[in-house]
């Protein structure tokens, strides 16, 4: 079947239909996936075209995949970090949802805190096992949407569920269609999509939920998970682990509209926000995330990362709060106890912090040439210069102006006579054997040491 694309201005052939392959033996591709080795990186060199959505956003799964993977949070602090993410994701919705679980008090009890608060964005969703009864949980909810899992790999559907795939698409519509009787929205995790036997499976099942959507007037949400991070978003890479040819064949065989696909992915193997902004590119509207992208093993894909990857894609934050994500950082770190590694994009300590002496001494004549962008202003996280042994005047000049907030006249320079002084106490330190980077608090008292008078008057700056 022949129809006119009118974003691409051409005749696209667009009508193919893929049958159900209920294969006796599951296809575990292990060619690919020999488990002795490395997981194999196949291309077939084909090449499918980007096709960006008009709109793209993010959503979140923090209080469901991510608190998976640490100590649970409390309802307070769940309604807290919800506030913030309500205020990154800005008035247009960026952060678009965010998702719960339903199964205990505590987690009904965050999730009436949050309704509570009654902000727009983002939209409570929830997540539920792929059985009838759960939905009673949604419906006394009030909950528009939820996440049903229906895996879609033969290691899933043979090994894990002893089923054929027939049955486990039975199975699945079966669940499906007890939602769209209930009037929720099914949101379907296709588990272990990397995995899947794309034509075999995948895109038969998501036909029927296609039609099943129109029929219904309800649309079904398709989440390609890719829950073991094998995505890859190479050009020409073979399926089941290329991101644009899953995006697609989901989006063009398929023909599930790019607003109701969504891609989850995982950073085994590093890829995690390569893989997000690949199906971005190639048809997805929507990238499930993680605050500071906490997960199951190396976790989800971090939220802070594609809110910056947004307006580096679109050229606008279009309203979001990019500072929101430095008090995120701080709030995780200090009040549920998240180890943030200092070297973490965007929210580590020293992510924009310099410690070689002739880069310090480039920050302190113009930041920008070692700094990533003006993160003082986007993030509200100045730039800073770490000082050691190798940090020399212009260090120690540059963390005194940064940590004493100097501006103007006020600025000292690696000329200045306190700056001298305050080396000559690090050096000695150094001299000893020590060799581990200098503290806030231990610099402050050398410049205290140094020159009271002048330290007093620091102060006051950094007071203002």
């Amino acid at each position: 079947m022949l129809s006119f694309n009118t974003k691409y201005n051409q005749l696209i052939q667009s009508k193919y239909r893929y049958e159900l392959q209920d294969v006796q033996e599951p296809n575990l591709y292990r060619e690919v996936f020999d488990y002795e080795s490395i997981p194999k990186i196949a291309f077939n060199n084909r090449l499918v075209p980007t096709n960006m959505p008009d709109h793209i956003w993010m959503t979140d799964t923090t209080f469901r995949d991510g608190q998976q993977s640490v100590s649970p949070f409390t309802p307070k602090q769940i309604e807290h970090l919800f506030k913030l993410e309500s205020r990154l994701g800005g008035p247009k919705g960026l952060v678009r949802q965010s998702e719960f679980f339903l199964y205990t008090d505590h987690d009904r009890e965050a999730l009436e805190r949050c309704q509570a608060l009654g902000l727009p964005f983002p939209e409570i969703t929830t997540w539920i096992r792929a059985n009838e009864a759960d939905f009673k949980l949604v419906k006394a909810a009030g909950v528009k949407e939820t996440g049903i899992l229906v895996s879609c790999s033969d290691y899933h559907i043979f090994k894990k569920m002893h089923l054929t795939r027939s049955q486990a698409m039975e199975k699945y519509l079966g669940i499906v269609k007890a939602a769209l009787d209930q009037g929720i929205i099914p949101r379907c995790h296709l588990e272990d999509i990397t995995r899947a036997d794309f034509y075999g499976f995948v895109l038969p099942f998501a036909e029927q939920l296609r039609n099943l959507s129109i029929e219904a007037g309800i649309p079904i949400k398709v989440r390609a998970c890719d829950t073991m991070g094998y995505g890859i978003s190479y050009p020409g890479a073979a399926l089941p682990r290329s991101v644009a040819g899953i995006i697609y064949g989901l989006n063009h065989y398929a023909e599930i509209p790019s607003e109701q696909l969504e891609w989850h992915g995982h950073n085994d193997f590093y890829k995690v926000v390569s893989n997000a902004g690949t199906a971005w590119l190639y048809g997805c509207s929507s990238i499930n995330c993680s605050l500071l992208g906490i997960g199951e093993r190396t976790g989800n894909c971090p939220l802070e990362a594609m809110a910056i990857e947004y307006q580096a894609l679109r050229g606008t934050t279009d309203g979001m709060d990019l500072t929101a994500i430095t008090e995120i950082a701080e709030y995780m770190e200090r009040e549920i106890g998240i180890e943030i590694s200092p070297r973490q994009p965007f929210v580590g300590r020293h992510f924009n912090v310099t410690r070689a002496g002739i880069h310090a001494d480039g920050m302190l004549k113009d930041e920008e040439i070692y700094n990533i962008f003006d993160t003082a202003t986007i993030l509200n996280r100045p730039a800073s210069v770490a000082v050691d042994s190798h940090s020399g005047l212009a260090g120690i000049a540059h963390w005194m102006n940064s940590h004493f907030g100097l501006e103007g006249d006020q600025v000292v320079d690696k000329r200045t006579p306190l700056v001298t002084k305050v080396k000559v106490l690090v050096d000695a330190l150094y001299s000893e054997g020590r060799n581990t980077v200098m503290g806030d608090e231990e610099l402050e008292v050398m410049v205290r040491d140094s020159d009271v008078n002048q330290y007093e008057r620091l102060l006051f700056h950094k007071s203002k």
